[in-house]
Order: structure tokens, then sequence, then C-alpha cells
């Protein structure tokens, strides 16, 4: 069963960039003159490049933020993250638009985060643990503050402003050359490094936090790390793409389903399958037969959307 999933994936990748509006042949991207040699590497195989490693960071930081909150709902897209980011990326394009959109984003990612951990820590002083009984419900409620408030950028924004603050919300893969690709790659290596040296504390994490605290493992200042560097790999995601949901929430569960195994053991396949993912919705939302382009977070949130129902469901059998 592995075996075939890594086989099929390789398959979707190797796939992936000749299969578009345009079709593309193997003695096509051997011409450097050609019009289709520009459309292969510039913008399908970049494309190809950005989505895996976007979806890698999704997944895998979705995957963590399930680890630190001890709730199998929550991740950066369900606590608000990605809402806030793309907030203050709106109030960029509107208000300052000399300004880099991913300094915006990280910004966002940073000061929602901050402020989900703040309130969490305030409901449950006592506790070592970051408290998750009401995390969630805090969570939505920002989502829909930043909602709002993007409602009221939107308004004050002109048609032009308006146009790349929908286009930037529903989210999109559209990139040329390898520019995005290699940042995003740079940080998920990063990301992925650092989970990958903290793999021993995450681990006691899974336990449970006073257990690692009674270990000597300094729970608030491994849970800051790790959700710092989350925030920070998803708001620079987010500045290339927009907002992509889902990702975080159904590809670690899928995972866990197949592997049977700890989430410490689950961090390779998880950011693997998760990369898959995004390069898969992405060539569905390539080759649908649509007059425009299918945004990418339209697909994702169409697979994702049931999936969180069926948790939903699952999560209160079990209470």
């Amino acid at each position: 069963m592995k075996i075939f999933l890594y086989i099929f994936s390789f398959i979707i990748v190797c796939i992936a960039p000749f299969l578009g509006e345009i079709p593309i042949s193997l003695k096509d991207i051997l011409e450097p003159s050609s019009t289709t040699y520009t459309i292969f590497w510039d913008l399908r195989v970049s494309r190809v490049v950005l989505a895996f490693f976007v979806g890698g960071i999704l997944a895998l930081g979705g995957l963590i933020f399930q680890i630190i909150f001890k709730n199998e709902l929550i991740t950066p897209y369900t606590l608000g993250i990605a809402s806030g980011t793309t907030l203050f990326t709106a109030i960029s394009i509107v208000f300052f638009p000399a300004l880099y959109l991913s300094i915006s984003s990280v910004f966002g990612s940073i000061i929602t985060i901050l402020i989900l951990y703040y309130i969490s820590k305030q409901i449950n002083k006592s506790s070592i643990a970051v408290s998750t009984n009401s995390i969630l419900l805090i969570g939505i409620a920002l989502s829909y503050f930043y909602s709002s408030a993007l409602m009221l950028v939107f308004y004050m924004s002109n048609l032009q402003e308006n146009y790349s603050i929908v286009r930037f919300t529903l989210g999109s893969l559209d990139t040329v050359g390898f520019t995005s690709g290699i940042v995003v790659m740079i940080v998920s290596f990063i990301f992925y490094g650092v989970v990958h040296i903290n793999k021993e504390k995450i681990k006691l994490l899974l336990i449970c936090n006073d257990t690692a605290f009674l270990k000597g493992l300094n729970v608030h200042k491994i849970n800051i790390l790790l959700l710092v560097v989350v925030s920070l790999s998803v708001g620079i995601c987010i500045s290339f793409v927009g907002p992509i949901g889902f990702i975080g929430l159904v590809i670690p569960h899928i995972i866990k389903l197949i592997y049977k195994k700890s989430a410490d053991k689950l961090f390779f396949p998880v950011f693997f399958f998760g990369g898959i993912f995004l390069v898969f919705s992405d060539l569905l939302a390539r080759n649908l037969n649509t007059d425009s382009a299918l945004p990418i977070g339209v697909v994702t949130a169409f697979i994702g959307a049931p999936f969180f129902v069926y948790l939903l469901v699952r999560r209160s059998k079990k209470v």
C-alpha cells in the first residue's frame, strides 16, 4: 500500500507539467527556442515545485498544531491564522502597496498566533500545557473578526485593489519562474529541520505536557518555538499563494490512518503527501473544463470540508 502510494505520487509529479490547456510532448521540452519550452519550465515545472513545498509546509504545520494544542481539529486554517494573514495582506494591498506582501503576511500570522496563545494561557493559568478546551472557539471568533475587517478593507479599496484581494483570498499557484518556488523550498527545509531537531521533545509533548515538564522539558519554550516557526512558514506560503485551506487537516489524519504510527514518526510522510496532495489538486484545477482557471483553494475546500464534517461526527461519537 505504502509503496503503491509513493509510486503513484512519483507518476503525478512527472505527468503534472505535461497536462494543461496546451498539451506538451517530450520533444517540446528539449527545444529552448520553442514557446512550449518556456511554458513547460517557467510556468508548469515551477508551479509543481511551488505546489509541492507549499503543500508540505501546510500539512506538517497542521500536524504540529494538533500536537501542541492536543486537538485533532486544529490547523493554522481553523485557528484563524490564514484569515489573519489574509487580512494583513489585504491591508498592505490597499494602504501600503510598496510593502512586500510577504512582510505583511508573516506579521499577520505572528500577531494571530500570539493572540491565540495568550488567550489560551489566560483561560487556564494553573496548567503547564496550552489550554485547548476553548482554543477552537477562540480561533473561530478571530476568523469572524478578521473576515469582518477584511470586508471593511474591501469596501475601502478601488476596483483594481478589489480584484487583487479577491484573487488572493481564493488562492492561486500562478507563478512565473522559480523564484517563489525556491524561496518556499528554503523555508520548508528550515521548517522541517527545526521539527526534526526537536523530534524527541515533540515526542514528549505527545505523551503529556505535564509528563514532559517532569522530565525536564521546557514546555512553554518548545511550544513558542514551534508556534513561531509554523506561523512564519505558513505566513510566507500564504504571501505567495494565498490561503489554501484544509491541507493541514486532511493529510495528517489520512497518513495516521495509513501508517498507524505515532505522530513523531510521521513528519516526512505528512510533509511528502501534503505536497503531492496540492500538486494533484492543482492538476485537477488546471484541467477541469471551466471558462477560467479554477482557484486552487476551491478544490482543496471541496475535498477538505466534507472530511472536516466527518471528523466532527467521529469526535462526537467518541465523546
